[in-house]
This record gives structure tokens, sequence and C-alpha cells, in this order.
């Protein structure tokens, strides 16, 4: 009973009928005792508090790491967790159904959500997905509280219960009694060697951080603290450890601890800290009695390299203070993304043209151009550069700007002036306007203007023109932005879908009030999203529970009463996936329920 010590908001269930999964429920009025446990009445399941002396890994039977599906896999799979010093394990069937569950008991009590949170990293760098129903680490990698509030971790089912025995190395029943999982217990605990500062170095090595950087910037950083962070492990490393540790210092030093860009000694000194604090140092570095030059050396090196700091324009770090030279002002990063779409979209205009395949029409030449991966935002911010209005009249004014003589005091917006189109007609000999390409206007007579008729017809058929292009220009422009807006539209469904899935409560409940607030046909919009299984799961669970709320008409306080009865919780959105499955069959159940489901 000791090796189980955190009793709070356990969970209990009937013993289910042959086949039938147990109906969890949770427990806050009062810990689990030994006696309840020992009485057998219910089944049981116990979580995790601030700190832990073991830790267990759920492989389901339907599992596709399950020794039935993947006998190397699951090998793997143990294997994986050897880095951490977890080399030695207890086997047990989880129930009847098969499942495993394997307990990693370890000497040193250690932060509970840093033990998942390492497993978790350790096992996805192996390409294990750590997801219900197919592998689950216990304790969850979750912070044990958010903003002072107490966050719980998933509770686990208690070992050698109905259906739960002690498996050999063959994976077969052995005789199973408390004393045996108890001598088990400890010999393992004798063997795992999972220490606090094991567990830190796995974390920084394996989770991947985020940074305010582009994307093939973020993962070069990502691969850098990768291969910095474990250290020396063997002698004959030191050169290239003290490259990548240069390398990340003088390219991200900026950005991850803010500043300034280091340089000379400021960079020297910074490297030296980082290489000397590292694991493994003092064991296997054979130069720790010229470790500065060896650093001076890789400084001298990173500084005449190719190599700059993170967001220096063209060899000279710009601050953010600093006000850059008028004269030799160079193009800023938004800039040159700015330039690069239009290049994409000009590129993109050009190959359209040159197949003879470009679109009349704005609303199909907007559809056209997002196939070449542009997106709709960028083609309305650039709309000058592809609607056909737009370079309709960049077309004329082009025109009639470069026409010499009758049409070169022509400007478009003043075609309906009192000057003549012709006022340098009278009394001349056309000379100066031999460049024009108008038919009409070079064989004019000397002298008199008898053209009048001709000019005016002219008048009122580019009058008429630009009214009937202006008109289609309009509506094409109102069909491009319903397109934008449909697309928007979709772009936030589908970001309040993914929040309403997510283990974060700051996002979930803010996409949980935007959901309350929304018609029944938009959930149903929702729920037919395409999502991989266990989202469309979670996400089927929450707005099923909406719905049930919305008949019972609770309000934010009768619902923050019953979470805190039931789950210790007063918002929703720090309810476990668990938990959600267990107050929605609460809600159907509920008398006050309009109309209950009975699936």
């Amino acid at each position: 009973m000791e090796l189980f010590p955190h009793r709070h908001d356990y969970i209990y269930a009937r013993h289910p009928l042959p086949g039938k999964r147990p109906q969890w429920q949770t427990e806050s009025r009062h810990p689990l005792s030994d006696r309840l446990i020992e009485q057998g009445t219910y089944l049981y399941g116990a979580r995790f508090g601030k700190e832990t002396q073991y830790a267990m890994v759920d492989v389901d039977i339907g599992s596709a790491y399950h020794p039935r599906r993947d006998p190397i896999a699951f090998q793997k799979l143990t294997e994986a967790l050897e880095p951490l010093g977890l080399v030695s394990a207890i086997t047990c069937t989880s129930s009847d159904s098969q499942g495993l569950h394997l307990y990693f008991p370890f000497s040193e009590s250690l932060t509970a959500w840093e033990v998942g949170s390492g497993i978790t990293l350790l096992l996805e760098s192996q390409g294990f997905k750590v997801t219900p129903g197919q592998l689950e680490v216990f304790p969850n990698a979750r912070l044990y509280t958010i903003e002072s509030t107490p966050n719980l971790f998933n509770a686990h089912r208690l070992p050698l219960q109905r259906g739960s025995y002690l498996l050999n190395d063959d994976l077969e029943p052995i005789w199973t009694d408390q004393t045996t999982f108890v001598e088990q217990w400890k010999q393992c605990q004798g063997r795992n060697n999972l220490s606090n500062e094991t567990l830190q170095r796995i974390i920084r090595q394996k989770k991947r951080r985020s940074y305010r950087l582009s994307n093939k910037a973020d993962k070069f950083l990502n691969d850098l603290n990768a291969e910095i962070e474990q250290g020396w492990t063997d002698h004959g490393q030191t050169n290239r450890l003290l490259g990548r540790i240069t390398m990340r210092t003088y390219v991200f030093h900026h950005v991850m601890y803010d500043g300034e860009p280091l340089a000379d000694e400021s960079l020297i000194k910074e490297v030296l800290a980082v290489a000397k604090a590292l694991p493994g140092y003092e064991l296997w570095c054979r130069h720790q009695h010229e470790i500065e030059d060896r650093v001076s050396e890789w400084v001298s090196c990173i500084e005449k390299s190719h190599y700059f700091h993170y967001g220096e324009q063209f060899g000279k770090y710009k601050s953010k203070k600093e006000k850059p030279d008028s004269e030799n002002t160079e193009p800023s990063w938004n800039q040159r993304q700015s330039q690069k779409t239009k290049d994409k979209i000009q590129a993109a205009l050009k190959e359209l043209s040159d197949k003879n395949e470009l679109p009349e029409q704005a609303t199909a030449r907007f559809n056209a151009l997002r196939k070449f991966g542009i997106g709709g935002g960028s083609l309305y911010r650039y709309k000058e550069l592809w609607h056909p209005l737009s370079q309709e009249k960049s077309t004329h004014t082009h025109q009639l700007n470069n026409e010499s003589g009758q049409f070169g005091a022509l400007a478009w917006p003043n075609c309906h002036s009192s000057t003549s189109l012709l006022q340098d007609v009278d009394g001349n000999n056309n000379k100066i306007n031999g460049s024009s390409d108008r038919k009409s206007i070079t064989s004019q007579p000397e002298g008199g203007n008898p053209h009048r008729e001709e000019i005016q017809r002219i008048r009122e058929r580019l009058s008429k023109a630009q009214v009937t292009i202006d008109l289609q220009a309009a509506q094409e422009v109102v069909e491009a932005e319903e397109i934008l807006a449909q697309e928007s539209r979709a772009a936030h469904l589908q970001q309040m879908a993914y929040w309403l899935t997510l283990d974060d409560p700051i996002l979930m409940a803010e996409a949980l009030a935007w959901l309350r607030q929304q018609p029944p046909e938009l959930c149903a919009e929702l729920l037919a999203m395409e999502l991989v299984e266990e989202q469309a799961r979670s996400l089927s669970t929450i707005v099923n529970i909406i719905d049930q709320l919305q008949q019972l008409d609770w309000g934010p306080k009768r619902i923050g009463q019953e979470l805190q009865a039931r789950f210790s919780i007063s918002s929703l959105a720090h309810l476990t996936a668990e938990q959600r499955q267990q107050w929605l069959f609460y809600l159907r159940s509920h008398p006050d329920t309009e109309y209950p489901n009975t699936e």
C-alpha cells in the first residue's frame, strides 16, 4: 500500500460484466484508504502528487506497440528509456483486456510532471506516439499547478486487482500476490538509477523549444541544442562540441537570452562558461588545460566564416533601437518578404500567360493564382499586380502618357475637360505628330477643326467603356472578397476545433466561451471537419457537453458548482479527457435533461 501514497481524487468503478469496460468515476470528498482497497468491492485507481518515486507506461491491447502486434516494437519501447537510467520494469496485465502496465520504480523522489515530460520526450524522440489507446505515460506530462490552481494528473488502475497478473520475461503470467509484487518492485528500484540531474539533461536535450525565429532557423537552433545539451559522453568529442557551442552562441545567443549579439572576448567567455557546465566535461574532456586557447580558435574561425548573428542585415546587426542610415538603408526582412511575394505573383502570371491559360475574369484569375501556392491574403494585398481592372488602367495610362501629338496632353481623369483632343491640329501640317498610330489623326487636313462630332463619339465610347469596366471590376472584387471571407471563416473554425482538442486550459477556455455562443448548425460544421481519430473523439465529447449544458440551461455559477462537487475543479477547461467523458455521461443521465441521450 505504501508504494502508491497519493490517495486524493482517486477513481473507482464497479466490477464490469465480462467483456465490458468499467465506468470510472472520481471521488474527491475523501482519500482512498487501505481498507477500501482490501475490501475489493470496487476497482480503484490512484493519481500522482507533486512528487513521485515511480512511473508507469500503459500499452493497450489494440496498440501498435503491443507484443501481440509487434514484439520488436515493444522491446524497443523498453530500451528507449535506458538513457534515463530506467532499465528494469515490473510488467503485469492491466485487466482482463490483456493490456500491459510497465512500472518503473526508482529511489529518488522527483517532480512528477518532469518525470512524465522526460519519459514522453524520450519516447517520442524514438518515434513512439504517446496518445490514448496506443501508449500512455503516467504521470502524464502536465504541470501540477496552473496559475496556482492544482491540476490533477491522470489516474491509473492499481495493480493486482481483478484480471491483473505479474508477467515473466516471456510475458507469461506467473504466481501473483502482493509480496511477490513488492519484492520485484524493490529489485527494480535498486537497478533503476533515475536522478534529477539525468532527468533535467534529457529534457533539455530532447525538448524542441519555440523561439521567435523562421522555421529553418528554429530547426537549426533546436538541432544545435540536441547536440550540445548531452555534453561529453566519451573522449575525442571536444573539437566538435566546442564548434557547436561557438556556433550557437555566435548566431543565437541574443535570441535565447535577449540583449546584443556577442563577439570577441564576451563571446569567448560565454562559450567557455557553457562548455565547462556541460555534463561529462571534467570526466571526458582531455583539453581542459588548453580549453581557453581552443575556444579562442573557434571564435576566430566563426567570426571569419559565412555565419552571422541571427537578424543582422548584410553583415551588420541592426538593434531595434538603432536607426539605420537613410542613405544606405538595406531592405528589411518584411520588405524582402513582400518583394518575394510580388515576384511569385508575377512569375505565376507570366507562366499562365505563356501557356495562354490566364483567365480574363478576376475571380477565375484569383483561383488560378491560388494554385501556385499564393495565399488569398497576399493576392488581395497586391491585387494591382494581377487584377484585370488594375492592369487595364495601367495599360491605358501608359499608352496615353507616352503617345505624342494630339493625345500628348491627355490625362485619363480629365478626359471630359474643356481641353481639345486635337488642340494642336489648327494650322499645323502634323509633323510633330508623326509617331501617332491613330489613322483619323495622321490624315488631318490643314486649317480648321472639322472632327468635333467624331471627337465627341470617341469621348462617349471611352466613357461607356470605363463605366462597364468599373462595374465589372467592382463585382469581381466583391466576389474575391467573399472567397477570402469564406476562407477566413473556415480557418477560424479549424483553429477553434484545434483549440478544443488541446490540453492547454487557456486556449480551451477561450474556445469554449466562443462555442457556447454559436448556433447548433455551426457545431455540426465543427464535427464534420477532418481530424485525426483522437482529436475527433475529443471534439465530439466537448460539443456534446455544451449541447447538454444548453438543454439543462445551466449558467456559469451552476456549472462551476457541479464541477467543484464532482471533480474539485471549477472550470470545464481543466478537465482531463477521461473526466470529460465521465461528466458527459453524468449530464446525459441528469433528471433535468430534456432529451436524454440513450446511446
